[in-house]
Order: structure tokens, then sequence, then C-alpha cells
């Protein structure tokens, strides 16, 4: 959707529908009508309504109905004001004063706070009930609390998933692919809005968007991180264990996200031969994993880029080099 930030091209139908095809196998359920609505029916619930995001779940689900027999039918909002107006927006019928509420009453959970910090106290009550959450990048604040709620969901047998709709979409793995037959690539170029001194996490608030295309692209082996600022304006190195070297420009004006690559032809810009489609590969990934329970992304992947972001946070505050914990 163009208010999820998405970054996508278009291109001629037929190319785009096969590149598509190749990118996500699930795909194919979002072209195929269910008249008689033989799927089983979710009832989502979602925690955190500051965000623009929840209203925007609202239309998807509830009001365009991208997805016949999924309803978000429950919300909780850091104040009522909050979710008043997100529920208004997205046709959200029941506004709950306690999460916990919405326990017996959903069948799967989205959590959208603003800060990452609060994310998986939210999520853990209903992950204990063997609700499928998906939570709303980032996935959290410390690499450490992550591990230790991801091995709690998965000794109870939970699916979890989280990521940014930049990382996780059609045009991203469309470049990935791309970047099979280019050849060496030297080091790489990517710009992107990110606030450091967010009030919202810093670097984790944006960073994702900046960050997780990166990883999918050019692997999540990212060895050590460092900042450099000057006032309000800053970058960041990343060393990758092959010795692939990427620099990201943090945006504080502009917006949009770009990436170029060094090649023995010179500078690339990497660009989706993929139309914008609907819904995105994000929303997708979301409800099959609610329906099959199967996880469209390693608790691994989602840990080591949490870590990254950590070392990105760390460096930000003293400019030097920052050694990724392994995950």
């Amino acid at each position: 959707m163009n208010s999820r930030r998405s970054f996508i091209k278009t291109v001629g139908a037929g190319t785009a529908l096969s590149t598509l095809a190749i990118a996500s196998p699930s795909f194919a359920s979002v072209l195929v009508a269910d008249p008689d609505n033989k799927l089983k029916p979710i009832r989502i619930g979602i925690i955190g309504s500051e965000n623009s995001h929840t209203a925007i779940f609202g239309k998807m689900f509830n009001i365009d109905k991208k997805f016949p027999g999924v309803e978000i039918t429950h919300l909780w909002g850091e104040t009522d004001e909050f979710a008043r107006k997100a529920a208004e927006a997205g046709k959200i019928t029941t506004i709950v004063k306690d999460p916990k509420e919405m326990l017996g009453k959903i069948d799967a959970l989205i959590v959208d706070h603003r800060h990452a910090k609060f994310h998986l106290e939210a999520a853990t009550p209903f992950v204990k009930a063997g609700i499928p959450t998906f939570i709303d990048k980032p996935f959290c604040y410390r690499v450490e609390e992550g591990k230790k709620f991801l091995e709690m969901a998965r000794k109870i047998g939970t699916p979890i998933t989280s990521y940014s709709s930049i990382g996780q979409s059609y045009s991203t793995y469309d470049i990935k692919q791309q970047l099979e037959t280019m050849g060496e690539i030297n080091q790489v170029v990517r710009y992107g809005p990110v606030e450091l001194n967010s009030e919202w996490g810093g670097v984790f608030f944006y960073g994702v968007h900046i960050l997780q295309p990166l990883m999918v692209m050019f692997g999540e082996d990212i060895l050590r991180v460092k900042i450099t600022r000057n006032g309000q304006k800053a970058n960041a190195s990343l060393v990758f264990k092959s010795g692939l070297f990427a620099t990201m420009i943090f945006k504080n004006v502009a917006r949009g996200w770009e990436t170029f690559v060094e090649t023995k032809n010179g500078m690339v810009e990497l660009k989706s031969r993929v139309p914008e489609i609907e819904p995105g590969k994000m929303y997708v990934d979301i409800v099959e994993m609610f329906r099959t329970r199967k996880e469209p992304r390693t608790h691994h992947s989602i840990l080591n880029e949490v870590a990254v972001l950590e070392a990105l946070e760390k460096s930000a505050l003293n400019e030097k080099w920052i050694e990724v914990v392994q995950v």
C-alpha cells in the first residue's frame, strides 16, 4: 500500500506476475477467489493504536476485505482517543480497556506499539495461550529479551513473526533475485529516513526499514557497525563476514528508500521489476501464518536484526566500531 511506504516500481504485468510467483509461493492464494468463504474465519485483535498502522490494518481487513473471512474485531489503545480514532478509521467494532479482555475472543494478534520496548510484554499472555502473533517492526528492543521470548514461544508451539513492510516485500525479494546474476558487488550504499534521536527508540524506530532489506539482499552476517554523526546528519558503516562493505545514509529531510551497488561496470541503482500490488507480501505472509501456523521468517533472522540495531544504537553514542552480538 502507498501508505505503508512502498518503493516498488511498475513494469509489464507478465514479468511481474512470474517474478512474484517465484518470490512467494503463497502469492497464488490471493489470486484465487473464495466465493463460498470455505476458509475458517479469523478474528484478529490489535494491541496499540498510536501508530497509523492500526487504521491501515483495519482498512485492509475490515473495509477493503482483501482477505475474505479475516477481520479485526478487537482493539486496545494507549489512550481512549487513540483507540477511538483507530477504531473509527478501521471499522473495528470492539475497544477493550485491558488487552487481556481479548483472550478467548480472538484467533490471532497484532502488536503495534511505536516503541519496541513495549512489544514483548504485551504479547506474552497471548503467546502463552497459543495465539499466533505478528509483532510490527521492530520486534523488540533488546536481543536477550527477544531470545527468552522466542524460546518460550517455541516450547509452547505458538507461531511468531515480525518484519519491516519494506523488507518483507515483493520488491525487495525481486532485487535479491537480480543480485544473483549481477556478479561481484564491491560495496553498497542505501539511503532511507532514520531519526537517531527519535523518542520511540532512536535508530530502532525507522532503522528497520533501511536495515532489513540490506539483510535480505546481501545476507545477515554483519560483523560490526559504526555510526558517524555531524549534528542531525549521520550515516552508518556495516562490515559483512563476506567482506562486503555497506553504507547507510540516514535521511532527515527527504523520504523514500534507494539502494546503489558498485560493480565492475560502475554504480548501479537497484530497482524492482515488479508492480505495486495489493495486498502486499507482508500482509499475505501474516495471514498465511495465522491460517497455517507456519512462520515466514526464522527466529534467528529476527534476533539477528535486533542485534545489529543494538550495535548501531551503541555506536550512535560514541561513534566507534561496535561488534554485533552473534545470536
